[in-house]
């Protein structure tokens, strides 16, 4: 074997993994839920739940009606069991916690999409400035811009 076939080789040995996702997800029946006095312990709360799933975030932010999650996937996780803990975990703290006065839930599906490094600022900025984005458009015309934007049709 070369020299530069040996150096690739032993290059490779390693597994590298760097997957930012960037989720949205409703209430359950896009309810406003999410007033302004519980906004922020909602997403401290989501933010911990991803951080004891070993998913770092970036940011996360939204409406009374849904929610924006930018972080880095556990390459251990599939993104289907991250989504179903830190939906179910918030949902049930919120619940205990008795932040609203009727139960609480959040919509069944979800969106997920990876985001490229050279994106990821771009994708940050849209969700910091969500309550800015909203003053012009629905939550429902956004969903649907998005799946557009990624290729995917919408199961309505």
């Amino acid at each position: 074997m070369s020299w530069e076939a040996a150096s690739i080789d032993k290059e490779m040995s390693h597994s590298y993994y760097k997957i930012w996702i960037h989720a949205v997800y409703s209430t359950k029946g896009r309810e406003p839920f999410i007033n302004p006095e519980i906004e922020r312990i909602v997403y401290d709360q989501k933010r911990e739940e991803l951080v004891e799933l070993d998913c770092p975030v970036r940011i996360i932010n939204g409406m009374s009606d849904h929610v924006h999650l930018l972080f880095l996937q556990n390459p251990k996780l599939p993104i289907t069991d991250i989504i179903k803990q830190v939906k179910g975990g918030t949902s049930h703290w919120i619940n205990e916690q008795k932040l609203i006065s009727e139960p609480f839930a959040w919509q069944t599906g979800y969106a997920a999409f990876s985001v490229s490094e050279s994106q990821l600022e771009t994708v940050y900025h849209y969700i910091r400035n969500q309550k800015e984005h909203h003053r012009e458009k629905t939550f429902a015309q956004e969903h649907q811009e998005l799946i557009s934007l990624h290729g995917l049709t919408s199961k309505s």
